[in-house]
Parts: structure tokens; C-alpha cells; sequence
């Protein structure tokens, strides 16, 4: 009989696959890699955050707040680009930007710097009015921005200054801020920024009266007492009053909001030396100068604990030293700000202009050659009487012509004029000068004759075989040069 093997009905004997060994060995072998990578740190946790979250739109604007309290102008404005960066469409974020733009111009030491500031606060409010057409806040701050630009050294031409104090451009400026004052007014009429910001303009606009009206109802709103631009804007109107201290006054209240703010501490400053000026007598115009130094030391050291490399106040600090007469301590404070703004032409005319007050002509005119004409970077520093070691100086470009540097122009001219001889005839190049000078100024009989009395001294020069020889002195005084 045939006995076949049991069948394997209920029992299978296990067999060994080379497939399933090979993929056992590959998960262990996975399995320490993971292990050893995550204990040295080269591969994270699942659902650990990742080293560099992206910032939120509140996150940079809170930094442009704080950094703007804390005086840290242009760091703000960083700030405030990148939170428009992530969120391009918040209308109130380039609001804040253009306002801080347009501050931050104030602290600008040239004119084509403060004209670049306030052109780009422009854009970026006109962008804010752009996306949100009906927000008070946001036309308040454009008109607040517009009257900044209404700047007649900055927009008017030198031909246009010379006929009139003003030109149509400043006007248009104006016309078109009062216009935004009015429609943020209107679409809030309790709008405390849009009452301060229209008072500025009617300053602007020599309507004084109508400006403290509207800033004392500014000041009447609840949130007036810890808003620094309306308390900055009261001191304007006062200033413009000639109320200069009870303008301080509100001045010091804007800095007890905003107590880093630099440019607050300059203005308080500025009415102190203003003060100073008009005093009766010595005996007290010198605790008011003293007043004004200890605001404009006090942005200086600000600045110094923030690592802000602000020549303002140092410029600032010259100018109540000049007026006292102690142009040694002038001089050094304009050196300083050079050595923080190594480039800037204007800092350059400065010097000169201190240089010639305390009577060095000759060192007044490489300083004034560099702010008018420019010069080489070796020339910098024999303008300012020498560069530290390892500073190979900064090329200069030119100022040009215009109502805030012809002072440059014409001393540069007169001094040229004084000290030529005619064996160092110097007034190849005060003529030169004096002819740009006239052309441009063709009306404003101070600066004529400033020019006319140049012209004469050059005459003397060529004239005779020694300068002086018909009995004329040939001084800087002699040319009538006016106080700068």
C-alpha cells in the first residue's frame, strides 16, 4: 500500500527570504544612522522650529517704534522697509515709514541729503494714501510730509531766491499739504496729528494765529499729552511767536515722551543760543549759551551711547562757540564732525568760515576750496590742518551755488581777493567766483556789494607793485565780507 506524506494543511515550516534579511539590515543600519546624526546635532527633531522663523509685520514695526523712541533714525527706517517688504499692502506701516522719513531729513546736513530723505518719505506716503484712501492718520502724516518738502533751499532754484523769498514750488507744496490737513479734518475732525500737522502748515503759511488755534485744540485731545509731534509742533508755533522760552518748554515736554530723539535736544538748543543773542548784556546771554551747549553736549552723547555717528551736534556745538567768539573750541567741534562725515562738502565750508571769524585766512581758504570747488583727497586733510595716521583723506566734490552756500562762495572770493599780491595774484580765481556769484544773486544788494567791494580790492592788486601801496589796507575786512 502507497502512504502518501501528510499535507501541510494547518502547519507551514518557516522559510528563511535573503529579500526580508536584506531589508531588516537596512532599517537598523537607518536606524543608528538617525540616532548618531541627532546626538551630534546634525539632523533636528521633527517639528522643531526652524532657526530663522519669518518675522511678522507687527515684529518689525514694533522694532521701528522702538528704534525710533531710542533715537536710532535710519535703523527705524529699516525697520519700517522690511516690514513693508512682508506685507507691502499696510497702509499704515508706510505711513509710519514717511514720518520717520521725513524727521530723520532734519538730522541730514546738506541739502541734496534732505532732499533725498523727504523725496522718499513722498513716496512712501503717497503708497499709504494709495492703499487706504479714506484714513485720516494716513493724510495727516501726507501733509505733514508735503509741508516738510515746501522747503525753499531745497525746491527753489538760486535765480528764483534771488528775486523773492520764496518760489512757486514751495507754494504748491503747501497748498497741497493744507489740502491733506483738510480731508484728514475732515474724515476725523478729532484727528489730533491731522489739528498739530495742520497748525505747522499755517506757520509755514504766516498764519499764526490760525496756527495756535488749531494746536491748542490739538493739545485739548486726551491723547495730545503723550504724543511728541503735537508738544514739537506747539514749540514750533511759539518760536514763530518769538516766544522762544516757553517753546523750550515744550520741548523739554516732547523729549520727556521721546527722550532720545536728538533732534529735540538741537531745537531746545537752538532757542537757548536764540535767547542768548538777544540778551542785554554778556552777564546773562552766558548762562543761556551755557543752556544751549549742555542740550546740544546731551544729542552728542546720545548719539555717542547709541553708536550714532551724528556730526549735527558737533556742527551745532561750533555755532554757540563761533557766536561767543571762542573759535579754537569751534574749530575743533567742526574738525569732529568731519571726522564722522569725512565727505561732506558743507562741514568743509563750516571750518572755513570758522577759520576765517578768528582771523586764519590762510587756513580758511584750502576749507573753502573744498566746500565750492572740491578737492583731492590729500587736499582734504590740509584742509583740516592734518589727517590722523592711517587716513589717507576723502576726495571733496563741490558744493553748487544756491542761498545756503553763496556765504562760501563770496568769503572764498573776498579772502582770495585780500591776500593776493602781485607776485601771488590769487584774483584770477576771486573774479571767477564773484562772476558766479553776481549772476546768480543779480539783486540781493548785500551779496553785490560784498562783490563789488572783492572786485575793487583785485584792482588795488594789479594796480600797484605792492599791495596796500596806495594806502588801502587789503584785508578780508576791507573786502566788506558780511558776517556769515
Amino acid at each position: 500500500m502507497n502512504v502518501y506524506p501528510r499535507r501541510e494543511l494547518f502547519h507551514k515550516k518557516p522559510q528563511t527570504s535573503i529579500y526580508r534579511v536584506f531589508f531588516l539590515i537596512a532599517m537598523i543600519l537607518g536606524g543608528i544612522w538617525l540616532i548618531s546624526g541627532w546626538q551630534k546635532g546634525g539632523i533636528e527633531k521633527p517639528f522643531t522650529p526652524t532657526a530663522t522663523p519669518t518675522r511678522s509685520v507687527d515684529s518689525y514695526s514694533l522694532e521701528g517704534d522702538t528704534l525710533f523712541a531710542a533715537g536710532k533714525l535710519d535703523a527705524a527706517i529699516t525697520a519700517y522697509r522690511e516690514s513693508v517688504r512682508v506685507d507691502p499692502s499696510n497702509a499704515q506701516v508706510w505711513a509710519k515709514l514717511a514720518r520717520i522719513q521725513t524727521y530723520s531729513s532734519a538730522l541730514k546736513t546738506t541739502d541734496p541729503e534732505r532732499l533725498a530723505r523727504l523725496t522718499d518719505a513722498l513716496g512712501s506716503i503717497n503708497e499709504a494714501v494709495r492703499l487706504a484712501p479714506d484714513d485720516s492718520t494716513v493724510h495727516a502724516i501726507r501733509a505733514f510730509v508735503l509741508d516738510w518738502n515746501a522747503n525753499a533751499s531745497l525746491v527753489c532754484t538760486p535765480e528764483e531766491l534771488a528775486v523773492a523769498p520764496t518760489c512757486d514750488a514751495v507754494l504748491d507744496f503747501l497748498t497741497e499739504a493744507e489740502q491733506e490737513a483738510f480731508i484728514a479734518l475732515q474724515l476725523n475732525n478729532q484727528n489730533t496729528l491731522a489739528l498739530a500737522y495742520f497748525a505747522e502748515i499755517l506757520v509755514d503759511q504766516q498764519k499764526w494765529t490760525q496756527a495756535e488755534q488749531y494746536i491748542l485744540q490739538a493739545l485739548e485731545r486726551e491723547d495730545a499729552a503723550q504724543l511728541m509731534d503735537a508738544h514739537r509742533v506747539y514749540a514750533y508755533v511759539l518760536e514763530s511767536l518769538g516766544d522762544y522760552k516757553q517753546a523750550i518748554e515744550e520741548y523739554d515736554r516732547a523729549l520727556l515722551i521721546t527722550p532720545n530723539l536728538t533732534f529735540l535736544y538741537l531745537r531746545a538748543g537752538a532757542n537757548y543760543r536764540r535767547l542768548a543773542f538777544g540778551a542785554l548784556n554778556e552777564d546773562s546771554a552766558k548762562p543761556l549759551y551755557e543752556k544751549s551747549l549742555e542740550y546740544f553736549q546731551r544729542a552728542a552723547q546720545i548719539n555717542a551711547q547709541l553708536e550714532v555717528f551724528d556730526p549735527v551736534p558737533y556742527l551745532s556745538i561750533a555755532k554757540t562757540y563761533s557766536q561767543t567768539g571762542d573759535y579754537f573750541a569751534a574749530a575743533l567741534n567742526v574738525q569732529k564732525a568731519l571726522d564722522f562725515d569725512p565727505g561732506n562738502a558743507d562741514t568743509y565750508g563750516q571750518l572755513g568760515i570758522v577759520f576765517f571769524k578768528s582771523r586764519n585766512y590762510e587756513g580758511s581758504i584750502p576749507a573753502l576750496k573744498c566746500a565750492i570747488r572740491g578737492c583731492t583727497a590729500e587736499e582734504s586733510c590740509k584742509a583740516r590742518n592734518g589727517c590722523d595716521e592711517g587716513d589717507p583723506g576723502t576726495a571733496i566734490t563741490g558744493l553748487k551755488l544756491s542761498p545756503n552756500t553763496v556765504v562760501y562762495y563770496y568769503t572764498y572770493g573776498s579772502v582770495l581777493a585780500a591776500l593776493s599780491r602781485p607776485k601771488d595774484d590769487k584774483c584770477g580765481e576771486a573774479l571767477l567766483v564773484f562772476d558766479e556769484v553776481q549772476a546768480a544773486f543779480p539783486t540781493d544788494r548785500d551779496i553785490l556789494g560784498i562783490v563789488n567791494e572783492g572786485r575793487l580790492v583785485c584792482q588795488l592788486v594789479s594796480s600797484t607793485p605792492e599791495a596796500g601801496a596806495t594806502g588801502l589796507p587789503v584785508t578780508p575786512e576791507a573786502t566788506g565780507t558780511a558776517t556769515p
